[in-house]
């Protein structure tokens, strides 16, 4: 099926509807970003960015960035602080919604960025944490963005870096000592994944309209549940991608 825009735009504004008006992001970098500054362009304008830098933005991010601390994203930002002051925020729970990516995912929404293999014999060593499992244990709620495809979708991940629903159950958390949040959603180049309320397990809530539910689980290494109203994934809209394009005018991030 053809279209007028990429798996990476589409992920964009996926994303960008799982923030609400008024919540407090931790965005990162990458297409995160752009779902931030996409979001407050349109139905959050009063959606407030944390960045780990020490950043904190209540404005929309200039474009062309390349990085969280290009000078532009510096300049007008509501708060230039450090590390600690906005990880502050996020552990006494502040965070509404906390944006991640990782190298594998599974089931449960557990995301490994640590090793593939045993941890004793790796095969790939990884760039372990950074702040995704201070994200993971402690915004209200977590999205992950990945590309989709066997290596990368686990039905156990090899190591867990990031923990989502452990195990399985949505208790498994707070037996951990997890007292907020947990997965609410994995948006891929195929498909948006959610989270059951009870087992906490991953079911296929909509497949991209360029695919198939079929493609979707021969590219998921376990058998994936479907929503009971599984259908496409809305497209964007000729004024989303207009401002996708607007704040990523040579598709370094979306191409």
């Amino acid at each position: 099926m053809a279209t007028d825009y990429t798996p990476q735009e589409l992920m964009v504004v996926a994303a960008a509807r799982e923030i609400a008006d008024g919540e407090v992001v931790f965005v990162g970098m990458r297409l995160p970003l752009l779902a931030f500054g996409l979001a407050k362009r349109t139905h959050a304008p009063n959606a407030i960015g944390l960045f780990e830098n020490g950043l904190v933005r209540d404005r929309v991010p200039p474009p062309d960035l390349y990085t969280m601390s290009d000078a532009p994203n510096v300049a007008d930002a509501a708060w230039a602080t450090g590390l600690l002051d906005v990880m502050q925020l996020l552990q006494r729970g502040d965070v509404n919604l906390g944006f991640i990516g990782g190298a594998e995912v599974d089931r449960f929404g557990n995301i490994n960025t640590n090793v593939i293999g045993s941890p004793n014999e790796p095969r790939v060593k990884l760039p372990g944490s950074g702040g995704g499992a201070d994200i993971a244990c402690l915004a209200q709620r977590l999205v992950s963005l990945m590309e989709h495809d066997p290596r990368r979708f686990r039905e156990r991940v090899d190591f867990i870096t990031s923990p989502g629903y452990g195990e399985g159950g949505v208790d498994w958390r707070a037996r951990q000592g997890l007292v907020r949040g947990g997965p609410a959603a994995v948006i891929t180049t195929l498909a948006v994944l959610r989270f059951d309320a009870v087992s906490g397990e991953a079911y296929l809530a909509t497949y991209h309209p360029f695919t198939t539910q079929q493609a979707v689980q021969a590219a998921t290494g376990w058998q994936l549940r479907l929503a009971e109203d599984c259908q496409p994934t809305p497209a964007p809209t000729a004024d989303e991608l207009r401002l996708i394009r607007e704040a990523d005018p040579h598709g370094f991030w979306t191409r």
